[in-house]
C-alpha cells in the first residue's frame, strides 16, 4: 500500500501562479505547470495588439466602452472563483480570458499611442483593484 502524500511544487511561483494543490488551474507544458489563464491571456492579447495595430477591430469611438466591458465577464469570474461562489471551470477560464485578452491588445495599443492614456489605466486600476481584493479576501475566508 502506497502513500500519496500532498502535491510538490514542480514549477517556478511565476509560472503557475498557483500552489500545488491548485495545479488543476495548470496546463502541463514540457512537464512543468503554467497558468492556463496566462497561457491565453498574454498570447490572444498580443495577436490583438498587432491586429489592432494593423488596423483595429472596432471604431477607435468604441474604445471607451469595449475596453473596460469585455474583460468584466472574467472579471466577474475571477471573483466568483476566488470567493468560493462557483466551481473552477477551465472552459469557461479559457473562453472569458480570452474575450478580455482582445481589450488588452486594444489597451496595449493605446498605451504605445499614449503611456498615460486614463481609459487604458482606469481600466487597470478598476479591475485589477477588484480581482486583488477578491484574491485577498477568498484567501482569508480559505484559511479561517
Amino acid at each position: 500500500m502506497s502513500a500519496v502524500g500532498p502535491p510538490v511544487a514542480d514549477t517556478p511561483m511565476w509560472l503557475s501562479h498557483h500552489w500545488p494543490a491548485q495545479y488543476e488551474r495548470c496546463a502541463v507544458i514540457a512537464g512543468g505547470h503554467v497558468c492556463r489563464r496566462c497561457l491565453w491571456l498574454y498570447p490572444v492579447a498580443i495577436v490583438s495588439a498587432m491586429v489592432a495595430a494593423w488596423g483595429p477591430w472596432w471604431p477607435r469611438s468604441w474604445d471607451p466602452v469595449l475596453i473596460p466591458l469585455l474583460p468584466f465577464p472574467a472579471v466577474v469570474e475571477f471573483v466568483l472563483d476566488n470567493l468560493r461562489l462557483v466551481r473552477y471551470s477551465p472552459v469557461r477560464q479559457v473562453v472569458l480570458t480570452a474575450v478580455g485578452a482582445v481589450a488588452a491588445g486594444a489597451g496595449y495599443v493605446r498605451y504605445l499611442d499614449r503611456p498615460g492614456d486614463p481609459l487604458v489605466w482606469g481600466t487597470v486600476a478598476i479591475w485589477g483593484t477588484v480581482c486583488l481584493v477578491a484574491a485577498v479576501v477568498g484567501h482569508r475566508r480559505n484559511r479561517t
